[in-house]
């Protein structure tokens, strides 16, 4: 079901579970909300037995599907604003304990939001380590520096050894901050989330999210 959270950002939530065992917020990747997400919304509600919402990371926004436009208003956004809607969502559960997993660029905001106490676990699937020179801007930090000053082991890493985004130098400060990695030999960038993408790699995908749901769910 769609809602618009306090700050008008759209979420797709799903409550239909009777006793969940936790809250969970989706960050989705660069392309946004769309029925990729409202699917993945609703399978690990059922699955997972949890409350769980995805939230639009453009909101205020019309924007094509063309990525070149999207990488290039990522630097528009706000760290803060982002964190206030991940808040915000989590509210919106109605659950004590609430988790976060974040794929892509929400991976990135996954990393950054270890500065937050909301969030018991977070997952993030091949989020920037640092952020992207064209990404830069005066509302943006850099990932590993909110992991550092925050809950770093509190995350658990999904990377790809061969995803330009998480090279291994920088997978090794990962580490050494605190956070929890699993690397998948051979996997390249979103090679997890999206069955339709080139770089899906099954068996390797079905194991990420096993270890994510045990993370999340562990105390």
């Amino acid at each position: 079901m769609r809602i618009t959270l306090p700050s008008g950002t759209p979420a797709e939530i799903d409550l239909s579970v009777s006793n969940p065992v936790m809250g969970l917020v989706i960050m989705p990747d660069i392309f946004g909300m769309r029925p990729l997400f409202d699917d993945l919304v609703a399978q690990l509600a059922r699955e997972w037995n949890m409350a769980v919402i995805a939230i639009e990371p453009f909101p205020n926004q019309t924007l094509s599907a063309d990525i070149a436009e999207r990488m290039a208003c990522v630097q528009l956004l706000s760290d803060d604003a982002v964190l206030r809607d991940m808040h915000e969502a989590a509210d919106a559960l109605g659950v004590a304990r609430v988790g976060l997993m974040g794929f892509c660029m929400g991976g990135m905001y996954c990393h950054k939001a270890a500065r937050s106490d909301r969030f018991a676990r977070i997952s993030s699937f091949y989020g920037m380590i640092h952020i992207p020179e064209g990404w830069m801007s005066a509302t943006q930090g850099d990932p590993l520096t909110y992991l550092e000053a925050g809950n770093a082991d509190r995350v658990l890493a999904i990377v790809g050894s061969l995803d330009p985004y998480t090279p291994p130098d920088q997978v090794l400060e990962l580490r050494a901050a605190g956070v929890t990695v699993q690397e998948y030999p051979e996997a390249v960038h979103g090679f997890a989330h999206d069955v339709a993408r080139p770089a899906h790699r099954a068996h390797d995908a079905q194991d990420a999210f096993s270890r994510t749901r045990d993370w999340l769910l562990a105390q």
